[in-house]
């Protein structure tokens, strides 16, 4: 195939940041469908094997007609700031150099506004003072999310990080100007002779990207004359 259409495949994550807004939005919904039906084609309550429907939309058990629907995971990605500077962290698992906002699943009966708290203060240690809702984006990663993205402010005086090792690999603060600059490169980077990564941020596609950039041009029209 790949000699036919004179192309390659390559990851999926890599491939989204490389298509517009639109291509990337169908290509991440088909896989999040596709992924959801591989793992409901079975009923929970009989253990009979599902049916999907003609559109894909739905699957249906023929011995009970119960109805399956796919479903996503909610998950808050959050902004901190003291005022002048941002939170950001990295896992582990992220390309060498990539910074981004804190993120996680929302538990069972808890409000966004509760994760946000609880994901604050579990990761890093700090505790939300205020906290505003930014925007939202499906995600089909690691098998379909609904990232809700919110700015939060911690309370003055109170911006000592302790990371958790346990789930972050490093969390710091970042002036205005580091973040700045940093949105204006296109990672991922080469190792630099001294053994360190450029800071880097998230492809322009996702919404951290977006929720940072928010962050970055807030501080500058705060910043001028009235």
């Amino acid at each position: 195939m790949e000699t036919e259409l004179k192309g390659s495949f390559i990851e999926l994550r890599k491939a989204l940041f490389q298509l517009n807004a639109r291509d990337a939005s169908l290509l991440s919904t088909a896989q999040a469908l596709l992924r959801w039906h591989d793992a409901h084609q079975f009923c929970s309550r009989s253990g009979q094997p599902t049916k999907k429907n003609m559109a894909g939309s739905k699957r249906v058990c023929p011995s009970n007609n119960i109805i399956y629907y796919p479903q996503m995971a909610p998950v808050v990605i959050t902004l901190v700031s003291d005022g002048t500077r941002c939170l950001l962290a990295r896992q582990s698992s992220f390309p060498k150099g990539m910074y981004s906002a804190l993120a996680g699943f929302c538990d069972i009966g808890e409000s966004v506004e509760e994760t946000i708290r609880r994901e604050v203060a579990e990761e890093v240690g700090l505790e939300v003072e205020s906290l505003q809702y930014y925007a939202s984006q499906h995600w089909p990663f690691p098998s379909g999310s609904l990232m809700i993205a919110c700015h939060a402010t911690v309370k003055p005086g109170q911006t000592e990080i302790q990371v958790n090792l346990r789930e972050l690999e490093t969390a710091a603060w970042f002036s205005h100007d580091e973040v700045a600059t940093a949105l204006k490169r296109k990672g991922p980077y080469t190792q630099q002779q001294n053994g360190t990564f450029p800071f880097w941020l998230p492809p322009k596609l996702a919404i951290s990207h977006q929720l940072i950039k928010e962050w970055v041009e807030k501080q500058i029209c705060s910043s001028l004359p009235a």
